[in-house]
């Protein structure tokens, strides 16, 4: 163990205090029911917190009806305040922040979902869903800005420390960001300041409420798309300096695309006969495609530990404020990696799926310095379907999957 590591030091999150360096990344669990929270989701970010974390954050809460992608996320208002709190106040007495992630899905839904016609930065059809999608107006823009802010307002009637704004991984504000799917040729499309302009309605209205309740603030930015047609590193950085002129507590450096690359934002070679195994009956189109055809359509990527780190560097040396690395850490070797490059905190999901104990077996010097997550991804196929569990902690995966999942090393 490096005698000087800082991994188990109290970190000073804007006005947040962690008593480490590790948060739990907002992965979405999908544990919830009719867009609000339940015990089984209070359940599993109690035993992360328990389990050591400086800090645990809630997946995905759509800032407003529109922005909800599924019937198992949460929609951030005021009537599920009291089951929010009684997480945040569970999580507490444990002794460990809890933020909250908030975001809008942009063309990542169905009006079955959502409720109304899917919005996107352009007119299209997204495959994804599938279903078309409109612009979103002008006047439409200034209102989800101030939907953030009043979502930074409910979190902090829930009881939570921090907000992570979801900029990224092709959502709304990353559908503004990214060529690919921006086509305006308003004053919201073309030049990268138009492009950001959306992006900076939204921090704005965040920052104004999260320093008026003294919460911190993250913001989960791609460090690149994952294909030709999108945001580039050159470009990702400009954009990371313009958040990071906002004054926010923390940047979240990740990468990919759900809709077009999403395997470029876990790694890992996901299998696709389980994800297709999961999903409704509703969405029996998509079930057969995917069985048939998911290896061909998802490109599938070689997991290794730490695969954005040499990246992230590339941000570190252009940028002065936090960083928050995630991206495959599944070792105290990987963490001790991370942290020695000068980032501020890390993020974990998958490893914390499979043991919410991990973080206090490293802090004890447990035998145990690394993750039992094998990467086979087998919670990530059916995490959009059902709920979010690590097929080592599953005792009723049917033996035809077992023959896929088997054959992912």
């Amino acid at each position: 163990m490096n005698k000087e590591s800082i991994l188990f030091t109290q970190y000073k999150l804007g006005p947040v205090t962690l008593r480490n360096r590790v948060i739990r990344s907002a992965a979405f669990e999908s544990m919830g029911k009719d867009f609000g929270p339940t015990q089984m989701l209070k359940d599993y970010h109690v035993s992360v917190a328990r389990g050591g974390v400086g800090m645990t954050t809630l997946a995905y809460a759509a800032v407003n009806r529109g922005g909800i992608s599924f019937n198992s996320q949460l929609w951030l208002r005021d009537e599920i305040v009291p089951a929010l709190r009684d997480i945040t106040d569970a999580v507490h007495a444990e002794g460990a922040a809890v933020g909250i992630q908030i975001g809008h899905c942009g063309n990542m839904t169905h009006w079955s979902t959502a409720g109304v016609f899917p919005t996107g930065a352009s007119y299209g059809f997204n495959l994804y869903s599938p279903t078309f999608v409109r612009k979103l107006r002008r006047a439409e823009c200034i209102e989800l800005a101030k939907d953030f802010g009043k979502a930074v307002e409910t979190a902090h009637n829930a009881g939570f420390d921090s907000v992570e704004v979801h900029a990224g991984h092709g959502y709304m504000i990353s559908q503004f960001l990214s060529p690919y799917t921006n086509h305006r040729h308003d004053e919201y499309g073309g030049s990268l300041e138009n492009r950001m302009r959306l992006m900076n309605m939204c921090l704005d209205e965040v920052l104004e409420k999260a320093r008026k309740y003294n919460m911190a603030v993250l913001v989960k930015h791609n460090m690149e798309d994952g294909f030709k047609r999108g945001i580039q590193i050159p470009e990702s950085i400009e954009i990371a300096k313009e958040i990071e002129r906002h004054g926010v507590d923390g940047i979240v450096l990740t990468s990919g695309f759900v809709s077009k690359a999403p395997m470029a934002v876990m790694r890992g070679k996901i299998p696709t006969k389980c994800m297709a195994y999961y999903m409704p009956p509703a969405d029996l189109p998509q079930k057969i495609v995917i069985s048939l055809f998911g290896d061909r359509m998802i490109k599938q990527y070689d997991f290794e530990e730490c695969y954005f780190l040499e990246n992230a560097k590339l941000f570190r040396k252009e940028l002065k404020g936090p960083l928050i690395y995630v991206g495959g850490l599944v070792s105290r070797e990987g963490i001790e990696r991370v942290l020695n490059e000068g980032f501020e905190c890390v993020q974990m999901a998958r490893a914390l799926v499979n043991d919410p104990e991990f973080v206090n077996k490293l802090r004890d010097g447990d035998m145990t310095t690394r993750s039992g997550c094998d990467h086979r991804d087998y919670c990530m196929a059916r995490m959009y379907s059902d709920k979010m569990i690590c097929c080592h902690n599953c005792n009723d995966i049917p033996q035809k999957l077992w023959k896929e999942i088997d054959k992912i090393k």
